[in-house]
């Protein structure tokens, strides 16, 4: 059954003066679209357009796997090291520290699409359940009493804190890289500010945005296979931009399995991933959907 149930816009007077969106506060997350709107005008060529693919897709994968897989909801298992791998490529995709993404996540699911939800389209409308949330002041902080599991790790405090530090190194390996094939290759036409313009500031507003979708299109429309007391839907084409996150309604019916998609049919590329790391040991005890997900 397709669902639509949603408003699309924000009523001013629904939102306190800490819901508001603060342009200034919000000066990295603006900044980042202007940044990207400058690269336009650096050219293009086929390295930086490989940049822009591996950024996206590999920092994609620190957001599905790592802060929202493993950190929010521990569907699998790893070592500590490579539990900061996951944890460091999340915050390379710009999307702030870990603890703070995983707080926020963990209190959306514990009052999905009510009012006291961050970022329910029904209530306060699409837009602010794409982005205007993250702009509020009411935000900027998050509740250390849903990550005390994670505050056991002082390198992942460190991390919250230090955050930008991540895809900043980013942008200094990618800059870099674009010095060396200007004076190495320079028949490839790349320079140090396509390398820098197209593998970070677009890959990061294309971060932004695609992982933007779950929160609020999947929360509007797509089909529901189980009646959760939420609005989420499963929607196939958000799936296909975010590795698996748009069986959404399956995730929120049973929010500990590793596995999204439960069918064949339900692409799920976080999942295959992991399966992969799981056969070469880096990570174990993969979670998976009870028996009962299948008799509706």
């Amino acid at each position: 059954m397709i669902e639509t149930a949603a408003r699309d816009d924000i009523d001013p007077d629904s939102l306190t003066p800490n819901d508001r969106i603060d342009f200034l506060r919000s000066y990295a997350f603006v900044g980042m679209h202007v940044l990207a709107l400058g690269a336009l005008f650096t050219g293009v060529s086929i390295s930086a357009l490989l940049a822009l693919l591996v950024t996206f897709w590999v920092r994609l994968f620190g957001i599905t796997a790592g802060y929202h897989r493993y950190f929010s909801h521990r569907s699998f298992k790893t070592s500590r090291p490579f539990q900061f791998v996951l944890a460091w490529l999340g915050a390379s995709a710009g999307q702030n520290g870990p603890l703070w993404w995983v707080s926020h996540h963990r209190l959306h699911h514990r009052h999905a699409d009510t009012e006291d939800d961050i970022h329910p389209p029904g209530l306060k409308g699409f837009w602010w359940a794409h982005a205007g949330w993250i702009m509020s002041r009411r935000y900027d902080g998050y509740d250390t009493s849903l990550v005390r599991d994670l505050r056991w790790f002082p390198e992942l405090r460190l991390l919250d804190r230090l955050h930008m530090l991540a895809p900043l190194s980013v942008g200094v390996f990618l800059f870099g890289l674009g010095w060396w094939f200007e004076v190495a290759f320079p028949g490839l036409g790349t320079t140090r500010w396509q390398m820098l313009g197209w593998g970070l500031f677009v890959s990061t507003v294309l971060l932004y945005h695609v992982t933007f979708l779950v929160n609020s299109v999947t929360h509007m429309w797509g089909r529901r296979r189980y009646a959760t007391k939420d609005r989420s839907h499963n929607n196939w084409w958000v799936a296909l931009l975010t590795l698996g996150e748009g069986w959404h309604n399956n995730h929120h019916r049973y929010p500990s399995s590793e596995r999204q998609g439960f069918y064949w049919w339900e692409v799920d590329v976080t999942h295959y991933i992991l399966k992969g790391l799981e056969k070469v040991g880096l990570v174990w005890d993969l979670r998976v959907p009870p028996l009962r997900a299948y008799r509706r």
